[in-house]
């Protein structure tokens, strides 16, 4: 698995016509509101040009790329936190995920009709996240009430834990996210523990008109100007026109994207930026003929590594023998790369680097 991404965002803002040009799936995509109910999940495979360039050198039975989970939620509206609309209970189905996509709606489209009446990306930004906000402060409630009667009981843990709770609790209620708080070792895996949707990774995907595509439209750029003073990134997709390029046979959707002058299909950047905020680097295995690849956080040890493969190679782990991809390519195959001294043996204190092709020893 790559990462998981959650999507969400106010009705109507192009949420489910993004999840199927994204995912060729087939949520139901519809002119009202609250047309998700359950949750739509989606698949992708993670596009990654050096699986090709490996695969055409080594010639494996099967090549398996790393994958990228969709889900995509009912819209939000003011107080779901109230019950409105379908109320938030809901969002309990991204509270694992690794990183959210705030949808938000950068396109007049008078055909589409707008919850709140009109288009205005950061009145709209500000409704989600408050009541993204509200949904953490509801679960923090629970927790704080529960730990307060264990702290009764004289545990230390738990003391150190309510301070932790109770920063949170500070922040959230003054409209801060909480993922713009700091903390130290123990507390900071307290605070990983809550799973709060305001403590995610985040960026926005502004859905806009294709003529806004090449020049971003005033919407476009109020959103813009919103998530730089947030540190948050921005994904701009025109959802009609990944839409239209997702419904193409495979063969024609270079020439279309080319036609339109798209570099990088809505997906592709979606992944990248996905890829930055989360810190993950991607390494290789041949084994049994087949290429695969797997996705780690950055600075992840070799036998850490080894379990993301099964949890036998990081506790049996010996050494990793590593080549990095380029070198790989240039020398044609892994024999030639032993001959030349590019593949190097690797302990347990190895750093994996982004485009290591790994084959790991272990014992057990």
């Amino acid at each position: 698995m790559g990462f998981t991404c959650g999507i969400v965002g106010l009705p109507n803002v192009g949420k489910s016509t993004i999840f199927n040009a994204l995912t060729a799936a087939s949520a139901e995509v519809a002119n009202y509101p609250f047309c998700t109910i359950e949750p739509n999940i989606g698949v992708v495979n993670v596009p990654d040009e050096r699986l090709g360039l490996l695969s055409d050198i080594i010639k494996p039975e099967k090549v398996t790329p790393t994958v990228l989970q969709f889900l995509d939620v009912a819209g939000l509206v003011k107080n779901a936190s109230k019950g409105e609309g379908l109320g938030n209970q809901f969002l309990g189905h991204i509270r694992n995920v690794d990183a959210i996509a705030h949808v938000v709606r950068c396109f007049n489209g008078e055909s589409v009709t707008h919850v709140n009446g009109s288009v205005d990306p950061e009145r709209d930004v500000d409704i989600v996240n408050t009541e993204l906000i509200l949904a953490d402060l509801e679960s923090l409630e629970r927790r704080v009430a529960k730990t307060e009667r264990l702290v009764k009981t004289g545990s230390k843990e738990m003391v150190e834990a309510l301070e932790v709770y109770r920063k949170v609790t500070e922040a959230l209620n003054d409209g801060r996210m909480a993922r713009t708080l700091k903390f130290e070792r123990e507390a900071l895996e307290v605070f990983r523990d809550l799973r709060l949707l305001t403590a995610k990774p985040s960026f926005y995907v502004a859905n806009v008109e294709e003529k806004s595509l090449d020049t971003g439209g005033e919407h476009l750029k109020v959103l813009v100007r919103k998530a730089e003073k947030e540190g948050v990134s921005v994904v701009v997709i025109c959802g009609e026109l990944e839409a239209e390029i997702a419904q193409l046979p495979e063969s024609e959707r270079e020439a279309f994207k080319r036609d339109f002058g798209i570099e990088e299909s809505g997906l592709e950047r979606l992944i990248r930026i996905g890829y930055e905020i989360l810190d993950l680097i991607t390494f290789f295995t041949t084994v049994s003929s087949e290429l695969k690849a797997w996705t780690v956080p950055r600075d992840t040890p070799a036998p850490s590594a080894a379990g993301r493969i099964h949890s036998d190679m990081e506790r049996g782990f010996i050494r990793a023998e590593v080549i990095f991809y380029r070198d790989f390519l240039d020398c044609g195959s892994e024999h030639a790369a032993r001959e030349r001294g590019l593949l190097r043996s690797e302990g347990r204190e190895y750093i994996v680097q982004d485009g290591d092709v790994i084959h790991f020893r272990f014992n057990v």
